[in-house]
C-alpha cells in the first residue's frame, strides 16, 4: 500500500474572467548584494521576445504581449507587493 498525500486546491475567482483583462506584477529577482542578482523567473522582457510564460504576485501564468497600461492593475498582485513594502504606482 502506498501513502498518497494530497494538497487543497486554492481556486481563485479573480483568475478567471475579468482577471485576464487586468495588468500584474511580475517579480523578475532579487538583489541580494551589490554584485548578485538571483532571478525569479523569466523577465517580461524575455517573456515578449522569446513568447516565454512569466508568473505574477498573484499566480496567474501567461505569455505577455499586451500594453499593461490600457488595463487596471490586478488588487491581488497590488496587496501583495504593498504588503511587501513595495511602492507601487497608482492606476
Amino acid at each position: 500500500m502506498t501513502d498518497v498525500t494530497t494538497s487543497p486546491v486554492h481556486t481563485d475567482p479573480m483568475l478567471d474572467g475579468e482577471h485576464e483583462r487586468m495588468s500584474h506584477i511580475v517579480l523578475e529577482g532579487v538583489k541580494v548584494s551589490d554584485e548578485e542578482f538571483v532571478s525569479a523567473g523569466p523577465s517580461v522582457a524575455e517573456g515578449i521576445v522569446n513568447g516565454t510564460p512569466v508568473k505574477a504576485l498573484c499566480g496567474k501564468v501567461w505569455i505577455p504581449g499586451r500594453d499593461p497600461k490600457r488595463y487596471p492593475l490586478c488588487p491581488t498582485c497590488k496587496e501583495i507587493a504593498e504588503s511587501m513594502g513595495w511602492k507601487v504606482p497608482a492606476g
